[in-house]
């Protein structure tokens, strides 16, 4: 039997889990993989899968030392269930669960925690509600937990983490904590030693402001503790070290950790103050209740280090510690992405509640941050409403249709519909002087979402993948004797892993004939599927339009096989490549293949 405490607690997470399934799971295998990093990650893990080797990561015949291996496990586990290519024929089913699950168990996790232990002044059941949509309704979560890639999974196995770290802290009982250093280990093996930083900063930092920091540390047990974490994430480490060695130590620990965080990579460089800006649009359209949140937490840390407050309502402190870490932190580093903010949304969440909690007792700063919060959504409607203006500087050369397939598609119409009634009922509820109205227009969004990312989406595949996925099938029906196969100018990964073929991927300058003449005499890989025969006498070349026009590849003999979108699917005589080669290099031209970097597929 349920005590009325239990039954309002699963009736809450009840709430939660519905509102996650429809935000993150509901169509989530409805579209094609996104270029270019989602399908090399999907490919790793489903050469995993099929070739049994469950220890290196494997793309296009090249080892991939870009991530751990916990994500690759996940994906290339939904991969080998029985019937895969049925119930998820494009394959991205299994590539994006992974990230959608765990969004999804971090969203419980900040419902059940916020409802176990309400904070101060805190008397409703809303509230552990608006926490877990502040955290699934951010843009960015919304994005990258339908994403095939790392980030999402890191977000929820150190989130989980974390927060199980504090609830064993303002815990009375005597339970092992066991459970956060086990998700700790899972989020090393997700995306390595930086799960560990984080970990350690947010928990150092919450520990440096309470008095009772000794007998709280004592509580999560660090010796017992770290011990679990190394015996989890450490030994796939060591493994992986002694049987690749140094390329392994270069690329995974030298390129992928210390290089991306000392130095800028793949030109991702930004201002220190670029995670500022990206905290503002991660939490839209509520960022001023964000605002507020930190403001009041900061307000409430400063009045309790002169009053004796119960470590249970330390959430908030808690939670501002913990982003205030990942800001620091990526803040300094040279390189600089968008996605680096996702493990502080958790904590972003957290402290929207807190403006929740707290505005509904100040009618003044209720009034002013709605009005600014209004002032945003008008500005987004307005934003729709003249949409004309900048949908004709959309200029995407894989999509050169897109700005009129917006407005035919109806997708623009339904956007200026949604926002123009999401502002008309924020200012009826602010008329009604409604409480909720936080809550209220989080549903709103909800719903909206649904009716407006899925179109999106829709659309965003059909015009960008679905060509591609076209052409591999043609690849797969006309292939001649296991012939080799290349993608010239736009690469695109995707085609890897729809065709199933190790592809050479070249730019479409002079250089990157003579590269492609070289790579296949010297370059030869293994596939685990069907390995292509480096001796026939042609080879199948997908090339884009833009790239098809140059001199250096139209004055090849080609025959022409298909055009899907922007590419085109050519099959080349060898001995041509090579006799144009050759002028080529005559011509004072010289490959450059050799100098590859790290990152290449």
């Amino acid at each position: 039997m349920f005590n009325l405490n239990s039954k309002k607690r699963l009736f809450n997470s009840t709430i939660v889990l519905i509102s996650g399934i429809i935000i993150f799971i509901l169509g989530l295998g409805n579209t094609g993989l996104v270029d270019e990093t989602p399908p090399l990650f999907a490919a790793a893990a489903r050469a995993m899968s099929e070739s049994g080797d469950w220890l290196t990561p494997k793309v296009n015949g090249i080892l991939r030392f870009d991530k751990p291996p916990l994500i690759y496990w996940l994906m290339g586990f939904f991969y080998s269930l029985p019937k895969n290519e049925i119930w998820d024929s494009f394959g991205t089913l299994s590539a994006r669960l992974p990230s959608a699950l765990g969004s999804l168990f971090l969203m419980l996790m900040i419902g059940d925690t916020l409802f176990c232990w309400p904070q101060k002044g805190d008397r409703q059941f809303l509230t552990p509600i608006v926490a877990s949509l502040s955290f699934a309704l951010s843009p960015l979560i919304i994005i990258w937990s339908r994403t095939a890639v790392s980030d999402a999974l890191l977000t929820g196995t150190l989130g989980i983490s974390l927060l199980l770290f504090w609830r064993r802290m303002v815990s009375e009982s005597n339970d092992q904590c066991i459970s956060a250093w086990l998700f700790l280990g899972f989020a090393i093996l997700t995306k390595g030693p930086v799960a560990f930083v984080l970990a350690l900063l947010t928990i150092t930092s919450f520990l440096f402001i309470q008095k009772n920091w000794k007998t709280l540390l004592f509580k999560i047990n660090p010796k017992k503790g770290f011990f679990i974490t190394i015996l989890i994430s450490v030994p796939w480490y060591i493994l992986e070290l002694i049987k690749e060695g140094k390329p392994f130590w270069d690329n995974f620990f030298g390129y992928h950790n210390l290089q991306r965080y000392t130095s800028v990579v793949n030109n991702h460089s930004e201002p220190f103050w670029f995670f500022l800006y990206i905290m503002i649009l991660a939490s839209l359209p509520f960022t001023p209740f964000l605002c507020y949140g930190i403001f009041k937490t900061i307000k409430d840390l400063l009045k309790s280090s002169k009053e004796n407050c119960s470590i249970t309502n330390s959430l908030y402190t808690y939670s501002l510690c913990w982003l205030t870490s990942v800001l620091i932190f990526f803040s300094l580093s040279a390189t600089k992405l968008p996605s680096y903010w996702l493990p502080a949304i958790p904590a972003a969440a957290i402290l929207i509640s807190n403006s929740f909690i707290n505005l509904k007792n100040s009618r003044k700063s209720y009034l002013y941050l709605w009005i600014f919060n209004i002032l945003i959504l008008f500005g987004v409607s307005m934003a729709f409403f003249f949409s004309n203006n900048w949908l004709s500087s959309i200029n995407d050369p894989e999509m050169p249709n897109l700005a009129s397939e917006l407005l035919s598609s109806g997708i623009i119409f339904k956007a200026r519909l949604f926002f123009s009634s999401f502002t008309l009922l924020a200012i009826i509820l602010i008329s009604l002087k409604s409480k909720n109205i936080l809550f209220y227009l989080q549903i709103l969004l909800l719903i909206g979402q649904l009716s407006l990312m899925s179109p999106i989406r829709k659309l965003a595949d059909t015009s960008r993948q679905l060509p591609l996925r076209n052409i591999s099938k043609l690849i797969l029906d006309i292939r001649e004797g296991r012939e080799t196969l290349a993608m010239i100018g736009i690469r695109k990964p995707s085609l890897h892993y729809y065709s199933r073929q190790i592809v050479f991927y070249e730019p479409s300058t002079e250089e990157g004939l003579i590269n492609l003449s070289e790579r296949l005499y010297s370059d030869r890989r293994e596939n685990y599927d069907d390995q292509p025969d480096y001796e026939y006498k042609s080879l199948l070349v997908v090339i884009d339009e833009f790239s098809s026009r140059g001199k250096q590849w139209s004055n090849i003999n080609h025959q022409k096989l298909g055009k899907f979108g922007i590419y085109n699917l050519w099959r080349i005589q060898k001995n041509d490549l090579n006799k144009y080669s050759k002028f080529l290099v005559n011509s004072g031209y010289k490959s450059d293949w050799k100098n590859k970097k790290v990152e290449k597929f």
